[in-house]
């Protein structure tokens, strides 16, 4: 499954610096004026998965291997799109080309910054209410075209449903309501759907704050007033300080678990951003091992084993027979495959088995 987050917010609130850190290089150009970043970078990351090691350790012990099978965690496509400012909708800035790769990415992570900074240009930025409200009402705006383009194309004998879509989805964007909060009946969302508005996606907040205030106890208390300020959940925020993340990119990855105890944090923003929005998406993991690779592979939650399969092959799918699975609790008490069967902890189950997180698979696939 190809995961998306758009990193996005207004010029110079952290969103480069984010993006440079959780690629562990510099490969977003990071400069103190606005529109530093024209295109979208993209960048591949690995999804922090320390099953994968022990998954490597025991293949290599049951398998009597001479070195380590290669470890393919599961990946996410962090874009960092260019700044946004007030007017983007319109086309002010670069509002056309920011608009149309937010239309791109599974997921949004709107950045705001939660710190002073005089030496840091605020290019439309007053503070972090203000800016997260004028990125999400361009936002709403953009979709607000899309919809008054959509009604005069909507001809008489279109289904009720389309048109009672096009009303509901019409007056509350212009009340300021995103489109994600509009209530639609199952058959107006799936019309709402195919105009891929950008106030529908799933959103995170991340609040970029100064390193003074980077440490548990801290976070959970900024997590709190952000919550009320900005009137979401705190289910929905994360909190990262961009400069910490940065210097660890610098950092062996002993010296980055020293780092990160040092200033009292359990994980990295990273690894919590990643968590968030593979949370926020409903996504799990499942897990193969063998000689050849061990690997983890992203599905949607409440996904079948056949439905999983496809996710290795789209072959797989259509010469499915059984799915051999184990948990991953199970499968690291018992040392493996071979003693997981002998205690029939192994099992086969069919082509409608819901795979949970973690699930060790080995599928069974006819000629």
């Amino acid at each position: 499954m190809n995961l998306s987050v758009g990193i996005v917010g207004l010029p110079n609130v952290g969103k480069s610096t984010l993006f440079n850190a959780l690629l562990k290089k510099q490969t977003a150009f990071v400069a103190n004026y606005p529109f530093a970043t024209i295109e979208p970078n993209v960048g591949v990351v690995p999804v922090p998965d320390i099953r994968l090691e022990r998954l490597a350790q025991i293949t290599k012990d049951e398998e009597q291997m001479d070195g380590f099978p290669p470890i393919k965690p599961a990946v996410v496509n962090f874009v960092d799109i260019a700044g946004l400012v007030k007017g983007a909708s319109e086309g002010a800035g670069l509002g056309n080309k920011f608009l149309s790769h937010i239309r791109e990415v599974s997921i949004i992570a709107h950045v705001v910054r939660a710190f002073e900074d005089p030496n840091i240009i605020r290019e439309g930025s007053v503070g972090p209410k203000t800016d997260y409200e004028a990125v999400e009402t361009e936002l709403i705006l953009a979709d607000l075209q899309s919809i008054q383009q959509a009604q005069s194309k909507v001809k008489r004998f279109a289904k009720e449903s389309e048109k009672t879509a096009i009303e509901k989805l019409f007056k509350e964007l212009n009340e300021g309501k995103r489109a994600s909060k509009i209530e639609l009946s199952d058959e107006e969302k799936t019309y709402s759907n195919t105009f891929f508005l950008l106030s529908a996606k799933p959103e995170i907040m991340v609040l970029n704050v100064a390193e003074s205030d980077y440490s548990e106890e801290k976070i959970k208390n900024i997590t709190k007033t952000y919550s009320e300020l900005l009137g979401v959940s705190d289910e929905k925020l994360v909190v990262i300080c961009a400069k910490i993340e940065s210097d660890l990119s610098e950092l062996s990855e002993e010296e980055q678990k020293q780092y990160l105890a040092d200033s009292g944090v359990k994980q990295s923003g990273l690894e919590r951003l990643i968590q968030k929005a593979y949370e926020t998406l409903g996504l799990i993991s499942f897990l193969t091992c063998g000689e050849k690779e061990v690997r983890a592979w992203t599905i949607r939650r409440g996904e079948t084993a056949l439905m999983a399969s496809g996710a290795i092959h789209t072959d797989f799918m259509k010469k499915f027979i059984k799915a051999e699975v184990v948990s991953y609790s199970d499968f690291v008490t018992n040392s493996g495959w071979k003693k997981s069967r002998e205690l029939g902890k192994a099992r086969l189950e069919g082509r409608d088995y819901m795979v949970n997180d973690g699930d060790v698979i080995e599928f069974k696939i006819g000629a």
